[in-house]
């Protein structure tokens, strides 16, 4: 396996710019467990085995267990997610394939039950944000540890 490119030397302000959207999310205070389950599932959904691999890496270092890793595909039979959690992730599945019937009335009303209007647009910048470093790394090739 070879990357296509290096995306942080063919074009390091792009980078920036994506390194810079990562700490204002994190600025805006939301759970890094939270922003672990997103980055996982949409990179999940979307097959970039880097992300995958880093995110999950990141998940179980920050103390979470291996069955919840393992669960997160199939979050909606596990009894391993809070309601917040659960709520998360139906919304970054739905966003992720926004394409295939946009985002459902039932599902924006799960997720805002359990976040306000900020965290809830919080929430869309961070799925956006992993859905677009899933591209970039699918695009140029990446793979795990290939950096």
């Amino acid at each position: 396996m070879n990357v296509r490119l290096n995306h942080r030397e063919a074009n390091p302000k792009v980078y920036e710019a994506m390194l810079q959207q990562e700490k204002t999310i994190l600025q805006l205070g939301i759970d890094r467990t939270i922003y672990e389950i997103i980055k996982i599932r949409a990179s999940q959904i979307n097959g970039c085995s880097f992300c995958i691999d880093r995110h999950s890496k990141d998940f179980l270092a920050s103390g979470q267990e291996v069955a919840r890793l393992i669960h997160i595909p199939i979050w909606r039979e596990s009894s391993l997610f809070t309601e917040k959690e659960k709520a998360v992730l139906e919304l970054t599945e739905e966003v992720t394939k926004i394409s295939q019937g946009g985002l459902p009335e039932e599902v924006y009303i799960r997720v805002r039950k359990q976040f306000n209007e900020e965290e809830f647009i919080t929430l869309i910048l961070a799925i956006n944000t992993i859905n677009a470093w899933n591209r970039i790394g699918i695009s140029t090739g990446m793979f795990p540890n290939c950096y």
